[in-house]
């Protein structure tokens, strides 16, 4: 049975109580930690927390806390991690795991230096959709990855601190793009190393010192091209949307922004319908199960059932600090507008992947290029001779 200790009492630690007290019936946020009282006393009748303070260090100390979740801004992950790293307890924290990737190695090494479980709150390769679509992925149902594009846009996030560049350590590149770079190593594989980012980012609209839109490209040392669309401009909502390509098939998702339920509404009821949704009125597109669909009832099962199995879990701080790297890139990037190498000191997956061939042969004399079934039904294939480099069609009889 988990003990958790939560540091804090705003929106994502509202969402990760609702999940952990929801899930496995005997887990428990035993303590609360907030910056201020009167959140902390809210969030602890709420959610039946018998301990709550306004002192870090005393909620994570607590002699009954065996795990803590850190919910808070930023700028305060470290600080947070080095005191679980002092009083020896498991740590998981919201993402991301660092402003940057100097601060996300410091609470790496930190971690693993004190011998602690540590675990990377990515709930996005927790949802339902993206593990069953990483599942045909590994089983080999599209072929070889050749792209994996992830979008994640909307009209802003919830906190103030994320709008402040300090705080928040960056814009929508750090905030929603931390969420997809990890989604597409999770379909090229997360053993591939991510060599250099392209990157363009822009402050379109909001008044801040940070980018609110960017898209960018990571190349994988395979070939393999991971593309990522980041904006807290989008208009209509929480749009969640990946695609991947390989050489045998594709896969198309839709996470929030189309759920399949569809509905209309005068607006009387005003209440809460879906995250991030613009409107109570007209039509609307809610969730029917947010926990589940973005995937925090599958995080924290891995979470815990990690920690007592005594085994890691799924996404961790290493997770977090390739992340973080592949980030600092794409942010030098957009300024460079070059592309930027991405700078591992710790890289702990496979090594020298070469790129994959691209010729297909059909015969002693040919490239295979294409098959078709025209419309007047002939099947045609188009084939590539390899000593000349002409193009030929070649109609098959059935």
């Amino acid at each position: 049975m988990m003990k958790i200790a939560m540091l804090g009492s705003g929106f994502i630690g509202r969402f990760y109580a609702d999940s952990i007290q929801g899930n496995r019936s005997g887990d428990k946020i035993v303590s609360i930690y907030s910056r201020r009282e009167e959140s902390a006393k809210k969030f602890a009748a709420d959610y039946a927390v018998a301990h709550w303070t306004l002192n870090m260090e005393e909620s994570i100390a607590n002699p009954d806390v065996n795990m803590v979740c850190i919910a808070l801004p930023n700028n305060l992950h470290e600080e947070a991690v080095m005191l679980c790293c002092k009083h020896k307890k498991a740590v998981i924290t919201t993402k991301p795991l660092g402003r940057n990737a100097a601060e996300a190695k410091r609470m790496l090494d930190a971690v693993e230096q004190a011998g602690i479980f540590n675990g990377y709150l990515e709930d996005l390769v927790y949802t339902p959709k993206f593990l069953k679509a990483q599942e045909s992925v590994q089983k080999g149902s599209l072929g070889r990855i050749l792209w994996a594009k992830s979008r994640e846009t909307h009209p802003g996030p919830h906190s103030n601190w994320f709008w402040d560049l300090e705080q928040a350590g960056g814009g929508c590149i750090l905030d929603l793009g931390c969420h997809c770079v990890e989604i597409s190593r999770g379909y090229i594989g997360k053993d591939i190393k991510p060599v250099e980012v392209m990157c363009w980012a822009d402050t379109q609209v909001k008044p801040i010192d940070a980018e609110d839109h960017a898209i960018g490209l990571v190349k994988f040392e395979n070939g393999a091209i991971g593309q990522f669309e980041v904006s807290w401009t989008f208009r209509g909502g929480l749009d969640l949307r990946d695609e991947v390509m390989g050489t045998e098939g594709t896969i198309w998702i839709n996470s929030f922004l189309r759920t399949g339920f569809e509905m209309f509404t005068s607006g009387k009821s005003a209440d809460y319908l879906a995250e991030k949704a613009e409107s109570n009125s007209g039509w609307l597109f809610p969730v029917g199960d947010e926990l589940n669909e973005l995937g925090y009832n599958h995080m924290f099962l891995d979470m815990f059932s990690a920690f007592e199995k005594g085994r890691a879990p799924k996404e961790t701080f290493y997770d977090g600090y390739v992340v973080n790297a592949v980030l600092d890139a794409a942010y030098k990037s957009s300024k460079s507008k070059l592309w930027e190498p991405v700078q591992l000191e710790d890289w702990r997956g496979r090594t020298g992947v070469g790129k994959d061939s691209h010729l297909t042969e059909y015969d002693a004399d040919h490239y295979f290029v294409k098959e078709e079934v025209t419309h007047y039904g002939a099947k045609k294939l188009i084939l590539k001779n390899k000593a000349s480099g002409k193009f030929i069609e070649k109609v098959v009889e059935e």
